[in-house]
């Protein structure tokens, strides 16, 4: 069909091994708590890495974060695909945690668009049962007040 714009589904589907730290940050999500490593020149890392990313040494301080934060980044998706973690318009956004120096990528339920803005205050909606997985975070949603 001349004109017709091709549609394209860009996936990156695989499965990692947890290891250390990836798993030790997990539990901790299946405990409603948020952890992240320090690194040697005290950065905290969120989600944390085995490796400072600048030096290359390993990295074995574990701190607890807070549940809120300020968004750096986001993407409002208007049409959400089924295998999105919510089924109405929702924005992607980097979270930036209390504590934390690098952000988390994770989802904001808002009710709109407008309703989204870099510096905004947000906080973790824990799912109803915790499993140790990412999807423990039910979502960020707007701080009150």
């Amino acid at each position: 069909m001349a004109g017709a714009v091709p549609t394209y589904k860009l996936e990156f589907p695989y499965k990692r091994s947890l290891g250390p730290i990836v798993g030790a940050f997990l539990t901790g999500l299946r405990d409603r708590q948020v952890l992240g490593i320090r690194s040697a020149a005290g950065r905290v890392l969120v989600p944390p890495l085995e490796f400072d990313p600048e030096t290359g040494e390993e990295n074995l301080e574990w701190t607890r974060v807070g549940e809120a934060g300020v968004v750096r980044g986001f993407s409002w998706v208007e049409e959400p695909l089924p295998k999105h973690p919510l089924d109405r318009p929702f924005a992607w956004v980097l979270v930036q945690l209390d504590g934390a120096d690098t952000n988390l990528v994770h989802v904001l339920d808002a009710d709109s668009r407008a309703a989204v803005e870099i510096g905004m205050r947000v906080r973790i909606r824990w799912a109803s049962e915790t499993r140790g997985h990412m999807s423990d975070i039910a979502c960020f949603e707007p701080e009150a007040g």
